[in-house]
């Protein structure tokens, strides 16, 4: 599996806004894009300029793909396949991203960043419809069932979970039981239902070029 070893907070300074990779440390006031809201490094500051169409275009790319912590030839597979399909293609490729069960456990508050919840996946925890899913990317479909693996349920991650769930804003398209450690994919998110500051159609202008 391809990992990002930047550290977070840095790639969020250099987007120039949150992209909550960090999980609770993105809502307290220790957040260093609160504190220093320039691009990393000595000439940080000094980069505030203009950028042409190009580069706002790239920066939305750079961004949606920070926000779901995937690498670039991965992101490109997923506009292809965003773009073979009928409809709007920027609003597409959201919906690919969102419906990954890392970012599904995310949104659904059983973990408390994306990276962590692709990590529980990644150690076999995690069920879909009652068989176990050890992949981030799998993508998940209307009626899909998750929940911890029974095994595991017991473990002090998940009893903690139980005792404190995480404070999540409710997703009209989840119905998330984070106290029942599982989550079921009602529906398919819209435009509006998809919480990140991405611009998409900058993005499909981009690759389309």
């Amino acid at each position: 599996m391809a990992r990002i070893y930047k550290e977070q907070c840095k790639l969020c300074r250099r987007e120039g806004t949150k992209l909550f990779l960090k999980g609770e440390k993105c809502y307290s006031p220790k957040c260093p894009v609160a504190k220093r809201p320039y691009a990393p490094g000595i000439h940080g500051l000094s980069r505030r300029r203009m950028p042409s169409d190009y580069g706002l275009a790239l920066r939305e790319k750079q961004k949606a793909k920070r926000i779901y912590g995937i690498l670039e030839k991965q992101f490109r597979n997923y506009f292809k396949k965003a773009d073979r399909k009928e409809g709007i293609t920027g609003e597409i490729l959201l919906q690919l991203l969102e419906m990954r069960l890392d970012n599904v456990l995310f949104k659904s508050g059983l973990a408390h960043s994306l990276r962590e919840a692709r990590q529980l996946v990644s150690h076999n925890m995690f069920e879909v419809n009652g068989k176990k899913v050890n992949i981030p990317s799998y993508q998940l479909k209307i009626g899909d069932k998750i929940e911890v693996a029974e095994s595991d349920k017991k473990k002090t991650f998940f009893e903690n979970l139980k005792e404190n769930p995480i404070q999540k804003e409710p997703v009209s398209w989840l119905k998330a039981e984070p106290k029942n450690l599982k989550t079921e994919v009602l529906g398919i998110p819209k435009r509006e239902e998809i919480d990140i500051k991405v611009s998409e159609q900058l993005i499909v202008e981009l690759y389309s070029k």
